[in-house]
């Protein structure tokens, strides 16, 4: 399957937007980076101040029920950041696992403003490697996000701004929620919603391309399935981005995607989808034999075609081996 370059449209250099639709969880006390190491899929025991991580939070089963980002604010206290629909169901089962631990989860959405930002604030320059965290002079907390690849915008370099509340807005111009939803899928970075809750193991959305898991860690749940994939090629399955060949289509997350010369079953699955100025971005996971030979299709074998476009990371070629 051939891949090119994604056409663009014009998307500013710069802007902030208020992220409402995501949320805020706190884990709070003496033992909470302990807790959360022996929970996720990347080690919080020796997060820094000037760190954010991206982790997966798995079933038993190694799938993905969330992928969150987590920072420290202060040495007792951690913040992970997710999509807020399933901040309920996700603090509630952590809670499950506090049991004895000196730990205290809660919700602090409605303490904390998130917000996208794209380019630099005014006041400073923010840090320059991907997940790179630093305190404004205002105390909000700044975490540089995965690259977006080429194009107009995407030379930008994108932010997750973490502020309180009550705080005046990021002295930016007003940013379009499907430019910023846009510049996110053409990073690559798949997030888990609810209806892709428990769909993937972490490398079927390149997490770990992404610096989203340790593999030198400790346990975790569903750390056998998690490393089997890695080493005992077992992964079958990437994601990858498409755009939509039909401008008049819809794809939704969950939605299910077929290959021309399979087309009984399902080849693959939608994580993530934009659309701006007439085209369509999804990142989807597929199979990895079906690149190689026919089409993908969105729904059906004979639905909208997908037209494979490049992702700003190499997804290595030993995949299945």
């Amino acid at each position: 399957m051939t891949t090119i370059a994604t056409p663009q449209a014009f998307i500013p250099s710069a802007g902030a937007l208020r992220l409402s639709d995501w949320g805020l969880i706190r884990a709070e006390g003496p033992e909470a980076a302990k807790f959360l190491h022996g929970q996720l899929t990347q080690d919080f025991e020796l997060l820094k101040e000037d760190q954010a991580r991206l982790a997966g939070f798995c079933s038993a089963k190694g799938r993905l029920m969330a992928n969150l980002i987590g920072w420290r604010a202060g040495t007792e206290t951690i913040y992970l950041a997710l999509p807020l629909e399933l901040l309920p169901p996700i603090l509630k089962r952590l809670s499950m696992f506090v049991l004895r631990a000196k730990c205290k989860l809660s919700d602090a959405t409605a303490e904390q403003a998130l917000w996208g930002v794209l380019g630099e604030l005014p006041e400073q320059v923010g840090p320059s490697a991907r997940w790179g965290k630093q305190v404004t002079a205002t105390g909000a907390t700044l975490i540089r996000l995965p690259e977006s690849g080429a194009g107009a915008g995407a030379s930008s370099p994108r932010y997750l701004l973490a502020q309180a509340s009550d705080a005046a807005a990021p002295a930016l111009p007003a940013l379009d929620m499907a430019d910023w939803q846009w510049l996110q899928v053409q990073s690559g970075l798949a997030w888990v919603g609810s209806a892709t809750a428990e769909a993937f193991v972490p490398q079927m959305i390149n997490l770990e391309l992404l610096d989203g898991v340790n593999f030198k860690k400790g346990c975790y749940p569903g750390q056998e399935v998690v490393a089997r994939s890695q080493y005992r090629g077992t992964l079958k399955r990437r994601t990858h981005l498409f755009e939509l060949a039909d401008a008049a289509a819809e794809a939704k997350p969950g939605q299910e995607i077929f290959h021309s010369l399979d087309p009984e079953q399902p080849a693959g699955l939608v994580a993530n989808v934009a659309s701006r100025a007439g085209h369509s971005l999804l990142l989807a996971e597929v199979k990895i034999a079906a690149l190689e030979d026919g089409t993908l299709h969105l729904g059906a074998a004979s639905g909208p075609l997908l037209m494979h476009r490049a992702l700003p990371y190499e997804i290595p070629l030993n995949s299945e081996v």
